[in-house]
């Protein structure tokens, strides 16, 4: 006989294979938004965010059944320039926002360790993981895989690649099959990108070496966001998908059985998005309760319902080709927000980095 949270997670389960995530293929970078207020409208929240409006807009509008006199003005950004944006408002000691959200939580590391960040606790944030919160200034909301994406019709199952080392084994072996046929993050243009690329370097540099030269042999595409891989995986204009973020993934999977997702077995990184309060917000209490909202309860729960979070308990969908727990299989490798992001964020480092990344993956003639 099932236990009380056995059952819960089937219902919610149940609830993903049913309706799917929250799809985010509407909206795209750069956009803004204005959710109403439910009642006569007293105050404004601002929030500037790399995070889908679909995605995020059912943890809005469940926000605003809470205040439901708050309106919301959200700007869906590109991460390098959400970071740009709220660094220079901060040096300029200006509003940018009342609530920021990245994926590139090392930007947000970035900023609070430059001194651009509200610290704030309550009791939502005493509860969360450690690994998800720095000095109470940025605070992780989700539990997101970084998974490998294919579609059935173009590669066959049993054949897909179990480990980075197999992934670039099989670009190797058949290089002509796959020839700008695999997708994946520009490193120039996307901040999770960058951040997911220079952790496989640092987890295993010999075989992110490889995959390198693998996908570079392959010529593979390079795209800002996860969506624009996705939908190239959907058309089959792409075959595989690197290092996409599990959330849009199953998502896309749910539109397209065809889609098919695999964690990989040497490690997967494990993405909680990142939320900061910037230190000059004109309404830094409403963005306080925003925050209270993603970490509370009901917060987690609409996020898991609504697919913006997977469990985080580390047990992904049946569906979904990986081992019955990222956390207790040894598999998972959390993304530690902390001062260690700081390496990633590094201006020498980081261009350095890129300057090599760029050197392996483009031909010279495509070079800046």
């Amino acid at each position: 006989m099932m236990n009380k949270d056995q059952a819960v997670r089937l219902s919610v389960l149940a609830v993903w294979f049913v309706t799917g995530f929250a799809s985010p293929v509407s909206a795209s970078e750069g956009t803004f938004s204005l959710f109403p207020a439910l009642k006569p409208e007293t105050e404004r929240l601002q929030i500037s965010g790399a995070m889908d409006t679909a995605a995020i807009a059912p943890l809005i509008r469940d926000f605003q059944k809470q205040r439901p006199d708050i309106a919301v003005a959200y700007n869906d950004r590109v991460t390098n320039d959400l970071y740009e944006d709220a660094d220079a408002a901060c040096m300029a000691k200006t509003s940018f926002a009342d609530v920021i959200l990245s994926s590139s939580v090392d930007h947000l590391v970035k900023l609070a360790n430059d001194g651009c960040a509200r610290s704030y606790q309550s009791q939502y944030t005493v509860n969360v993981p450690e690994w998800t919160q720095w000095r109470n200034e940025v605070y992780g909301f989700t539990f997101e895989p970084a998974v490998l994406v294919y579609n059935s019709d173009y590669v066959v199952p049993d054949e897909m690649a179990a480990t980075h080392g197999e992934l670039a084994d099989l670009l190797r072996r058949k290089n002509d099959y796959y020839f700008r046929r695999v997708g994946t993050y520009d490193l120039r243009t996307s901040g999770i990108g960058y951040l997911l690329a220079f952790l496989d370097a640092q987890q295993a540099s010999a075989t992110y070496g490889r995959l390198l030269e693998s996908m570079s042999r392959t010529e593979s595409a390079l795209y800002c966001c996860n969506n624009d891989v996705l939908s190239r995986l959907e058309s089959g204009e792409l075959y595989i998908g690197y290092n996409i973020l599990g959330s849009y993934a199953y998502a896309a999977q749910k539109r397209n059985p065809k889609l098919r997702i695999t964690m990989m077995r040497d490690y997967t990184h494990i993405l909680s998005r990142g939320v900061l309060l910037p230190r000059y917000a004109k309404n830094y209490r409403l963005g306080e309760s925003f925050l209270d909202y993603l970490l509370s309860p009901q917060g987690k729960a609409v996020a898991l319902q609504e697919g913006i979070s997977f469990p985080w308990d580390g047990v992904p969908p049946s569906d979904i080709n990986a081992p019955g727990s990222l956390l207790t299989s040894g598999i998972g490798r959390p993304i530690r927000i902390g001062p260690s992001l700081l390496a990633a964020q590094d201006q020498m480092r980081r261009q350095r980095f890129i300057g090599d990344w760029q050197g392996a993956m483009l031909p010279a003639s495509l070079e800046p």
